[in-house]
Order: C-alpha cells, then structure tokens, then sequence
C-alpha cells in the first residue's frame, strides 16, 4: 500500500479506516482487507500511525459505489499506482462537471470509465 502526500490528502476530504468501514458494510475487516486486496477497493496509509484509509466518497451505504471496481482496474491497466488514482479521481474536471469520484456516487460511471480508458490512448 502506499502512502499519500499533503496534495492528495487534500483532494480528499472524508476518510475511512478499514474498521470503519467493516462496521458499516457489516462484514469483519479481514473480508475489507480482502476487498484492498483483490482491487475491488482502493486504500492508502496516511496518519501518524500510517493506517489504511479509503476515501469515503467510495462508498455507498454498506457497499461501494457502482462502477468502482471495474474504472480501478481501467486505471491500474492504464499504469496509474493508487496515489495517481485518487489524485485523477478527486481532481475536478469542468467536463464531467465535478470529480470523477463524484460522478460514479451520481451513477455517472460510464462517463467517468470512459475518459479513464481515454487516458491509455
């Protein structure tokens, strides 16, 4: 996992542990961890104790936002490590309006993939 910089930590401004988010899927945090692990989910240390933390706009009630999964993979295909990832997905871009992260929470996630798989051109 990496850890992020100031410029990320900014972009971001809800952040969840991965306890917290066990608690609110309602699933032990191993099957969290698991989640990080199969990329279905995207966690970064941060903190003094450099704990994992997922952004909470990721998530949606007791799952993760539609769309999440498959625009981690297009960016990870892409060559984006997951600092660039949050860094793209939390950066405003006046076409979509808004974020990327913000528009997959709106169900905009084909507009959202689709400039990501631009990204690779």
């Amino acid at each position: 996992m990496t850890e992020i910089d100031a410029k990320t930590e900014a972009l971001v401004s809800e952040w969840l542990t991965l306890p917290d988010i066990a608690e609110r899927f309602g699933v032990e945090v191993t099957r969290v961890r698991q989640l990080v692990k199969e990329g279905q989910l995207i966690a970064v240390r941060r903190g003094e104790n450099r704990a994992l933390h997922v952004p909470a706009a990721l998530l949606d009630g007791d799952h993760t936002v539609k769309g999440l999964t498959g625009l981690l993979t297009v960016l990870r295909d892409d060559g984006f490590d997951d600092v660039e990832i949050l860094e793209w997905m939390f950066t405003p871009d006046p076409t979509l309006p808004g974020t990327p992260a913000q528009a997959l929470s709106e169900n905009r996630g084909t507009e959202v993939k689709r400039r990501a798989q631009a990204l690779a051109v």
